[in-house]
């Protein structure tokens, strides 16, 4: 029994490796930065350190690493694997797509079952891995693709948080992680059995969980970085326990929770305690992670279908007003930071080209739409109120 895991971040490191580890079961990393590769193979260990409860902290020892040029022996690591989980960001899928397919083709030789699960805050990732690989497999693999191979999600809802600078003194591999343990999978896209996996809990009927998850967790989290970024916050939790994001944000769950009720059936009870999961983590001051982090990329953050626009339209699909939703994305629309080259470019884009464009081409709204009309409402009650300065 053994496992592969592409990307070594601390999704990687902290969650999916340090539960397999638990489990007794043997991996390897896969992983595009060299450098973070060579650190793991060094040091072969690194600390998971669970906030506000350090007696469940360990050590993860064993640790090893393949880089992306080593293609052969990922190939082979592959096809020797009975589960492959992928933790390298959503927009990064399809070039670990290639490593997938050749190991399918050379495990279609030895027989046996393998299932790939996504671990990516992305939207149907499963889908892009599926149709990759099934593009690229040859002739001869592909019954074995198509009735011994699994590819199937995972809904992530344990954070990863950047280590200090004085834990990093200690470890440079040292990654902070949330005290949860839960790793939702979909069942559904199964072939065979998984391996006992401390944590793995195994639904069903999946329907919705993804959806669920990031129209409930994603775009509370995307208003509050944005929001609390307006208001000088630096700390999500301080954000989150501010009574204005607090108001805003009972706006935003019951907006979603409304629409996501009417498209999955889920009961409103149930759907409530699922938004107080997401308020407890946010508002969690055990957890220390910063806004930046959260507010990063605001160009791909503000996209048709990510975490505020995505929620937004969703909202509107079932006729309800995404009015909190839209003030989310205003804040979005006008987050600064001179750091970030997408937070560069979309203030340029804002400022030589105006608002509606970045409507129209970063959005991909109808500027003439309700949405994109709510949404330049909501930039002037911003402005109003004194938290965005032109």
């Amino acid at each position: 029994m053994s496992c592969v895991i592409f990307g070594a971040g601390k999704i990687a490191r902290g969650f999916i490796g340090h539960l397999l580890y638990l489990s007794d079961i043997p991996f390897v990393f896969v992983e595009k930065a060299s450098g973070l590769a060579d650190l793991i193979n060094e040091r072969g260990a690194y600390t998971v350190n669970v906030l506000g409860n350090n007696e469940k902290s360990c050590e993860v020892k064993g640790a090893k690493c393949l880089k992306y040029d080593q293609k052969e022996a990922i190939m082979n690591a592959v096809a020797e694997a009975d589960v492959v989980f992928n933790a390298v960001g959503g927009k990064n899928l399809q070039e670990i797509v290639p490593f997938l397919t050749g190991g399918i083709e050379k495990k279609s030789r030895n027989g046996g079952n393998i299932n790939f699960i996504t671990c990516e805050n992305w939207k149907k990732p499963a889908d892009v891995l599926h149709e990759g690989i099934r593009a690229q497999i040859s002739e001869e693999a592909r019954e074995y693709f198509e009735t011994k191979v699994g590819i199937t999600e995972a809904v992530i809802l344990r954070s990863g948080i950047d280590a200090t600078q004085e834990q990093k003194e200690q470890d440079p591999l040292w990654v902070n992680v949330q005290d949860y343990w839960k790793l939702h999978v979909d069942a559904s896209r199964l072939v065979g059995q998984l391996p006992n996996i401390l944590g793995l809990h195994l639904i069903d009927e999946f329907g919705g969980f993804l959806e669920r998850k990031f129209y409930t967790y994603n775009a509370a989290n995307g208003t509050t970085s944005f929001v609390g970024a307006l208001l000088g916050y630096t700390v999500l939790s301080d954000a989150a326990n501010d009574e204005r994001i607090v108001k805003l944000l009972e706006g935003v769950y019951r907006e979603t929770s409304a629409a996501l009720c009417k498209k999955y059936g889920f009961s409103s009870e149930e759907q409530f305690a699922f938004t107080r999961g997401s308020l407890n983590k946010l508002q969690n001051r055990v957890i220390v992670d910063t806004l930046e982090r959260n507010a990063r990329d605001p160009l791909r953050k503000l996209g048709p279908d990510d975490r505020l626009v995505g929620s937004a339209r969703m909202v509107e699909s079932f006729g309800i007003r995404p009015e909190s939703l839209a003030t989310g994305i205003a804040a979005a629309i006008y987050y600064t930071n001179d750091e970030d080259s997408s937070a560069l470019e979309l203030r340029h884009m804002r400022e030589d080209k105006g608002v509606n464009y970045v409507l129209e081409n970063v959005c991909k709204l109808d500027v003439n739409g309700e949405l994109a009309g709510l949404i330049r409402k909501k930039i002037d009650y911003l402005k109003k109120e004194g938290m965005i300065h032109e």
